[in-house]
Protein backbone atom coordinates (compact mmCIF):
# COMPACT_ATOMS: atom_id res chain seq x y z
CA UNK A 1 0.00 0.00 0.00
CA UNK A 2 2.90 2.19 0.90
CA UNK A 3 4.14 1.94 -3.10
CA UNK A 4 0.63 2.89 -4.54
CA UNK A 5 0.74 6.31 -2.39
CA UNK A 6 4.30 6.81 -3.12
CA UNK A 7 3.73 6.14 -6.85
CA UNK A 8 0.61 8.70 -6.54
CA UNK A 9 2.78 11.36 -5.05
CA UNK A 10 4.89 10.98 -8.08
CA UNK A 11 2.18 11.28 -10.10
CA UNK A 12 0.83 14.22 -8.99
CA UNK A 13 4.78 15.81 -8.41
CA UNK A 14 5.05 15.26 -12.11
CA UNK A 15 1.70 16.52 -12.86
CA UNK A 16 2.65 19.63 -11.42
CA UNK A 17 6.05 19.43 -12.98
CA UNK A 18 4.62 19.13 -15.94
CA UNK A 19 2.05 22.14 -15.72
CA UNK A 20 5.24 23.96 -15.28
CA UNK A 21 7.09 22.94 -18.12
CA UNK A 22 4.06 24.29 -20.09
CA UNK A 23 3.64 27.68 -18.43
CA UNK A 24 7.65 27.98 -19.35
CA UNK A 25 7.04 26.78 -23.64
CA UNK A 26 4.07 28.94 -23.63
CA UNK A 27 6.66 31.99 -23.38
CA UNK A 28 9.64 30.78 -25.50
CA UNK A 29 10.01 31.39 -28.60
CA UNK A 30 11.55 29.90 -31.28
CA UNK A 31 12.29 31.76 -35.25
CA UNK A 32 12.49 29.48 -38.51
CA UNK A 33 13.05 31.19 -41.53
CA UNK A 34 11.90 28.87 -44.87
CA UNK A 35 14.82 27.47 -47.05
CA UNK A 36 14.81 30.64 -49.09
CA UNK A 37 14.37 32.86 -46.00
CA UNK A 38 11.89 35.29 -47.02
CA UNK A 39 9.01 34.34 -44.67
CA UNK A 40 10.03 33.83 -41.15
CA UNK A 41 8.08 32.40 -38.50
CA UNK A 42 8.09 32.75 -34.56
CA UNK A 43 6.28 29.80 -32.82
CA UNK A 44 6.18 29.53 -29.25
CA UNK A 45 6.97 26.23 -27.37
CA UNK A 46 3.27 25.48 -27.12
CA UNK A 47 2.79 25.24 -31.15
CA UNK A 48 1.36 28.64 -31.91
CA UNK A 49 2.54 31.43 -34.14
CA UNK A 50 3.90 34.32 -32.65
CA UNK A 51 4.40 36.59 -35.79
CA UNK A 52 5.26 36.32 -39.23
CA UNK A 53 7.62 37.97 -41.57
CA UNK A 54 7.31 37.49 -45.17
CA UNK A 55 9.76 39.96 -47.18
CA UNK A 56 8.11 42.43 -50.02
CA UNK A 57 9.84 40.77 -52.57
CA UNK A 58 7.15 37.92 -52.46
CA UNK A 59 4.21 40.13 -52.63
CA UNK A 60 3.46 39.37 -56.16
CA UNK A 61 0.30 38.88 -57.15
CA UNK A 62 1.05 37.11 -60.21
CA UNK A 63 3.19 34.54 -58.29
CA UNK A 64 0.26 33.51 -54.87
CA UNK A 65 1.54 29.86 -55.62
CA UNK A 66 5.38 30.72 -54.20
CA UNK A 67 3.98 32.65 -51.40
CA UNK A 68 1.70 29.91 -50.06
CA UNK A 69 4.56 27.42 -50.55
CA UNK A 70 6.63 29.90 -48.72
CA UNK A 71 4.19 30.54 -45.86
CA UNK A 72 3.31 27.17 -45.37
CA UNK A 73 6.90 25.82 -45.56
CA UNK A 74 8.04 28.30 -42.43
CA UNK A 75 5.41 27.64 -40.12
CA UNK A 76 5.80 23.60 -40.78
CA UNK A 77 9.09 24.46 -39.82
CA UNK A 78 8.90 26.38 -37.04
CA UNK A 79 5.94 24.08 -35.68
CA UNK A 80 8.43 21.72 -35.88
CA UNK A 81 10.94 23.44 -34.25
CA UNK A 82 8.37 24.08 -30.96
CA UNK A 83 7.48 20.19 -31.19
CA UNK A 84 11.31 19.26 -30.99
CA UNK A 85 11.99 21.88 -28.13
CA UNK A 86 9.04 20.88 -26.33
CA UNK A 87 9.85 16.90 -26.48
CA UNK A 88 13.30 17.54 -25.44
CA UNK A 89 11.88 19.56 -21.81
CA UNK A 90 8.99 16.90 -21.49
CA UNK A 91 11.75 14.16 -21.85
CA UNK A 92 13.50 15.92 -18.94
CA UNK A 93 10.67 15.08 -16.43
CA UNK A 94 10.67 11.94 -17.60
CA UNK A 95 13.97 10.63 -17.53
CA UNK A 96 14.76 7.72 -15.75
CA UNK A 97 11.75 6.55 -14.96
CA UNK A 98 11.55 3.45 -17.42
CA UNK A 99 8.47 5.49 -19.39
CA UNK A 100 8.46 5.26 -23.18
CA UNK A 101 9.42 8.20 -25.10
CA UNK A 102 6.17 9.21 -26.67
CA UNK A 103 7.84 12.53 -27.73
CA UNK A 104 9.34 10.64 -30.36
CA UNK A 105 12.82 12.53 -29.33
Amino acid sequence: MANMFEMMKQAMSMQKDLKNVQKQLAKQTIEYAGKSGLVKVVSRGDMTIESMKIDPQLINAADTGRLEQEVVSAVNGALLCAKEKAGKEMSKLTAGMGLPDIFGM
